[in-house]
């Protein structure tokens, strides 16, 4: 398994790189979920919840009794996460790898790796996204579509 771009320089002399990436995919694919969820959010609401920013959102359902629901259900996942993280370190898996391809995009090594690459590429950019646009709301107080349409520059 190769260190893509050498991001865990340091890090890999204390840690097995291999539980670095399975970190790494495990907040990539959450923070590709957060990044939809959050464009998703902004034009689309459902009839029975309040239309809201995504970052007043979050503080509202928080308040609603919402955060223990996540809470419970994060720790659901991070259960299977566990087990998955012995099985990696056992080497019964890749770090990242559940088998699960139910449309058999990865036909050989070859497309299986190039979409691998691409989950790293795309789950770094995610979790950069999701900390922009968290940041541009508290600073400009627009969500992204309004920062988009309307470009407001810090003074």
């Amino acid at each position: 398994m190769a260190d893509v771009l050498q991001h865990s320089q340091g890090f890999s002399d204390v840690f097995d790189l291999r539980v670095l990436r399975e970190a790494e995919l495990k907040h990539g694919r959450f923070a590709m979920l957060a990044v939809l969820g959050f464009l998703v959010q902004e034009k689309y609401t459902l009839p029975f919840f309040p239309k809201l920013a995504p970052v007043d959102a979050h503080d509202y359902f928080v308040q609603q009794g919402g955060g223990s629901q996540i809470i419970f259900w994060i720790s659901f996942v991070e259960i299977f996460g566990v087990v998955a993280l012995f099985e990696t370190l056992q080497g019964k898996r890749e770090p990242g790898d559940f088998a699960f391809d139910p449309l058999g995009l990865a036909k050989d090594e070859a497309t299986l790796e190039k979409y691998r690459m691409a989950e790293i590429k795309h789950s770094r950019l995610a979790m950069i996204a999701i900390g922009g646009f968290i940041h541009q709301y508290w600073v400009t107080k627009q969500t992204v579509f309004e920062q988009l349409g309307n470009f407001k520059a810090l003074s």
